[in-house]
């Protein structure tokens, strides 16, 4: 004998005779909802929205409610925030040092390390997307132990 799923009465038939629910289909009862429909995104499109704009979206992550209650995405928010005051500061550093001694033979490694920082940057959004979890060498601990 089946049940139904949102009353528990006794179902004979493709309908509950107490509350008038189709038996045929799982439908959740009046109310309740789960994954993305409650929390309005996925956590892979969340993880990746944490990297779209660096710092302003990886505090915005950590402080709105449905997501800062997810580890996965509390990561994401926290590695890119790192990620990005990582990358201020080796760019602040590498232009004042080489901008003091003037070793101007070396400055046009400058854009070199930008586009380095920027690929990364891609390829963490699209890896966060996909799912994958990457950690980064020296801040992604620090991420995992703030998560």
């Amino acid at each position: 004998m089946a049940f139904c799923a949102s009353c528990g009465a006794p179902v004979e038939g493709k309908f509950c005779a107490k509350c008038g629910t189709p038996m045929g289909a799982a439908v959740p009862p009046p109310g309740a909802t789960s994954g993305p429909a409650a929390t309005g995104m996925t956590d892979n499109a969340a993880s990746a929205l944490c990297y779209v704009l660096g710092l302003i979206t990886g505090i915005l992550f950590l402080v709105l409610a449905p997501y800062n209650q997810n580890k996965s995405i509390r990561f994401h928010a926290f590695q890119s925030i790192f990620l990005n005051v990582a990358w201020i500061a080796v760019m602040m550093v590498f232009n004042i040092v080489f901008a003091a001694l003037h070793i101007f033979s070396l400055l046009f490694l400058s854009p070199l390390i930008g586009l380095a920082f920027f690929v990364l940057w891609i390829y963490m959004m699209v890896t966060a997307y996909q799912g994958k979890t990457v950690v980064l060498p020296v801040i992604g601990p620090i991420a995992q132990g703030q998560a």
